[in-house]
């Protein structure tokens, strides 16, 4: 903090405590001086010699009765403003710091104490402790600014803010390794950017400023300050967005609820919140990348809780759509609006995703449209395409967490799904997961929703491990096992018998076995409502059953030594899993390819197994198969 000392006499101001002011002296006053409810006793040459307003306002109130009292009741900075100004002409100490210089220059103004009327006057006397000390000092200007907000319009005429303003700009735009003066950094950090540096072959040496060192200090403005300096930082031209980015993170998290634990007490600081986010979304910059999409998202949340306008909240959409790649599954996490009947915006997310995949599909057109060759083209569409694998995964995490709520309608889950159905999928076992998570939530599903929502997925992404949870899980309806068992039955046949497809076998076994691979992976039909052909279960027969209730196993009639052949070539990654009896009876009786029933998806179907039997047949799909 710098300091400046007016004057030369010690301070003879006195109080009585019933707010009147006066001067220790043998010499009577002559004028009374009322500053709102202060009262100050003092003499008129020292004031009227320095203050051409005050002698104007002596000779107004020269014919009135009470001809040695004047009333100040406009003067900025108010009776501490005039005391600095009245001090200064009976050559008292004054002492300036950053946080009574401005009143005291705007009180000096008001008074007219300028260089004309007196040499070495108050209003030179302050500029030049303005210049010289104040604003080259880095916390300093950031003080003056604060305090000149009660003092407008006298401070913005005086110029004094735009100076301010200019200085903290200045010093912000700075190369980093110029900075001397102090700051505040209590953030933590890389070690890079905590003082210390380890690089030189362990050799600890002090760390140079970090490129964001003036964001902290910052935060204490109000934010009509705060968006000045900001747009003066940006008009200098010398930061780069990310280091704004960083600096309106920094705020938010200070200012706004929902980044802190601030807590909104009445309607005037939600108002007040609502303008600073709306600020901070206009402040952002517009380089794509300069705040991380989780820091959308938080402003995003925020904005919905503080009911923001229409603008802000399609232009945080917007944005969070272009980068929502880099988003995670607790981002997406946005608390239903108050009286919302689900327990997250769902509706916010959807427009969200909209936003994602219209910008690619305008990214992938206009990067085939600008590139040159074919090349560029091709490597444009593989960044796309990482884009949307990644957020393909992000939203099945997103469904998962989302089915955990009971109130969340199948509408909203199948609308999510069917959002990312064009996006590239490795597998779907997440899709699977936040399946198998809605239906463990919503036992009261009909069997057309279950067929509904168990539609989504594709038997053929799911991996070995999610096919032998799928056979086994008890809430999937049984036409959807039948088809993941099938599925995996001759993925599973392919890998055991590919070190037997150039080898010729008896019966032609192990060519054939690769060749039905390969055709049912073209022709088989990728709705769940397809059921497998004739030729399809004519493979399932080729395999053995281990287990059957009371039966012991049965042997294919393919050579035994070829199946213990495929089994040893893949180290016995062929794993045992559970077959539901009755599923297998409708498969060798036929019944399950002659046509969709009411009954398709019980285990009541006509015919499908004799009574004999059904006693011996537990229900709880515990029969094994293996490869032969």
């Amino acid at each position: 903090m710098k300091y400046m000392k007016l004057g030369s006499k010690p301070d003879a101001f006195q109080s009585d405590g019933n707010n009147i002011r006066f001067v220790a002296s043998e010499l009577a006053t002559d004028i009374i001086v009322n500053v709102d409810d202060v009262k100050f006793y003092l003499h008129k040459f020292p004031l009227l010699s320095k203050s051409p307003r005050l002698q104007r306002l002596v000779v107004a109130t020269a014919s009135e009765e009470n001809s040695d009292e004047i009333e100040i009741p406009d003067i900025p900075g108010g009776p501490a403003a005039f005391e600095i100004c009245a001090k200064f002409c009976y050559g008292m100490i004054v002492t300036l710091n950053a946080y009574n210089v401005v009143a005291a220059r705007c009180a000096a103004e008001y008074l007219e104490m300028h260089e004309t009327v007196e040499k070495g006057n108050l209003i030179y006397k302050i500029d030049v402790f303005l210049n010289s000390s104040v604003l080259r000092s880095w916390k300093d200007s950031i003080i003056v600014l604060q305090t000149s907000k009660s003092l407008q319009p006298w401070s913005e005429d005086l110029k004094v803010v735009s100076r301010c303003l200019d200085s903290i700009a200045s010093k912000a735009s700075i190369d980093p390794a110029e900075v001397e003066w102090s700051y505040t950094y209590n953030r933590k950090k890389l070690p890079l950017e905590n003082g210390i540096d380890t690089q030189w072959n362990g050799v600890i040496k002090q760390q140079s400023v970090p490129k964001d060192w003036w964001v902290e200090d910052l935060c204490e403005l109000e934010m009509d300050s705060y968006k000045q300096v900001i747009m003066a930082i940006k008009f200098k031209g010398r930061i780069s967005g990310e280091v704004i980015g960083e600096a309106l993170k920094a705020y938010a998290y200070r200012r706004l609820p929902g980044f802190s634990r601030i807590t909104l007490t009445n309607g005037e600081d939600f108002a007040k919140c609502r303008t600073s986010l709306e600020t901070i979304v206009w402040l952002l910059p517009t380089k794509r990348g300069s705040v991380s999409c989780s820091f959308l998202l938080k402003l995003l949340k925020a904005a919905s809780f503080l009911d923001c306008s229409e603008n802000c909240r399609k232009e945080l959409i917007k944005r969070t759509g272009q980068q929502l790649e880099e988003a995670s599954v607790a981002d997406l996490l946005i608390p239903a609006p108050v009286g919302g009947s689900t327990l997250y915006d769902i509706d916010l997310v959807l427009e969200v995703m909209e936003e994602f995949l219209m910008h690619q599909h305008s990214h992938i057109r206009s990067s085939l449209q600008t590139s040159g060759d074919l090349l560029e083209g091709r490597c444009s569409g593989s960044v796309s395409s990482n884009a949307t694998v990644t957020v393909a995964k992000l939203i099945d995490g997103y469904l998962a967490e989302t089915a955990k709520d009971p109130a969340l309608p199948i509408s909203k889950f199948v609308e999510i799904a069917e959002k990312t159905s064009s996006l590239s999928r490795a597998g779907h076992d997440g899709l699977y997961r936040a399946i198998d998570m809605f239906l463990k939530e919503h036992p009261d599903l009909t069997k057309i929703e279950k067929k509904k929502i168990c539609s989504l997925m594709d038997c053929k992404k799911l991996s070995p491990d999610a096919c032998m949870h799928a056979v086994q899980n008890d809430r999937l309806p049984l036409r959807i096992v039948v088809q993941v068992l099938f599925f995996h039955q001759v993925r599973q046949s392919s890998i055991a018998c590919v070190g037997q497809s150039l080898v010729p076998q008896e019966n032609g076994a192990a060519s054939y076995g690769v060749s039905r691979s390969a055709a049912t992976t073209a022709n088989t039909r990728d709705d769940w409502d397809g059921v497998p052909t004739a030729g399809d279960i004519s493979s399932l027969k080729s395999m053995k059953l281990v287990g059957r209730a009371g039966t012991g196993s049965e042997k294919s009639s393919s050579s035994g030594d070829t199946g213990k052949n495929c089994e040893d070539k893949v180290g016995g990654k062929v794993k045992s899993v559970l077959m539901p009896s009755r599923m297998l009876s409708k498969l060798w009786s036929g019944k399950v390819y002659g046509g969709e029933n009411s009954s398709s998806d019980t285990s009541e179907g006509q015919g499908s197994i004799n009574p004999d039997e059904a006693k011996s047949t537990s229900t709880s799909r515990n029969l094994r198969y293996q490869v032969t």
